[in-house]
């Protein structure tokens, strides 16, 4: 088997258990799928697409549900969820992050896209600084909206992102920064792995 096709098979597997998670997650509280579009704002037909493995979620849309869910993100890639935590403590501790080149960063791999932290998990912090990168081809997310901002730019490739309904290609040097309430998505159709320096509002995990 050929790198690519690893790559293929090991983002297939990570999206079939974050798909088998929400399942799982959403049968626990009682929850129909109609009944997570409402509180995610995602689709039913595409909720019901990730559950099964045939669609990918990124990071983002799967914080959306993780939210309706009271869910921490990281428990949709464990093999063993952590229960939801209680809130943040009223005075968030002081917190200063050195990440080295050479550390071994925390990765998720969701669809066609990788994401590698950026710096460590602490209490009551704002923002989520990533790594990412993504894999040409595979299915196109719909477009949504959520809280907070974003912001993304291209180190190498190119990026399709659509914001509001206009796509906009993206190459090395370009930006972009949002309000995440507009709906939006991202999608490689080039031949080459794109990688995009993401930072969004709150954090995800």
């Amino acid at each position: 088997m050929g790198g690519s096709d690893r790559r293929a098979a090991a983002a297939g597997g990570e999206q079939e258990r974050v798909g088998a998670h929400i399942r799982r997650f959403r049968k626990e509280q009682g929850l129909t799928l109609r009944g997570l579009s409402a509180k995610s704002g995602l689709s039913i037909g595409f909720l019901s697409q990730v559950e099964r493995g045939v669609s990918s979620i990124g990071l983002t849309a799967l914080n959306s549900v993780a939210n309706a869910l009271d869910r921490p993100v990281a428990a949709f890639f464990d093999d063993d969820a952590p229960e939801p935590e209680s809130g943040l403590p009223a005075s968030p501790p002081r917190h200063f992050t050195l990440t080295r080149r050479e550390d071994g960063a925390t990765q998720y791999v969701s669809g066609q896209q990788t994401y590698r932290m950026l710096s460590d998990r602490g209490p009551g912090l704002v923002l989520e600084p990533m790594l990412v990168h993504i894999a040409p081809g595979g299915r196109r997310e719909e477009a949504y909206g959520h809280k907070g901002e974003e912001f993304a730019y291209v180190v190498r490739g190119e990026l399709l992102y659509e914001v509001d309904g206009v796509e906009h290609r993206l190459f090395p040097g370009d930006s972009v920064h949002l309000r995440s309430d507009l709906p939006h998505r991202m999608f490689n159709d080039t031949g080459e792995v794109t990688t995009v320096v993401s930072v969004v509002t709150p954090r995800l995990f």
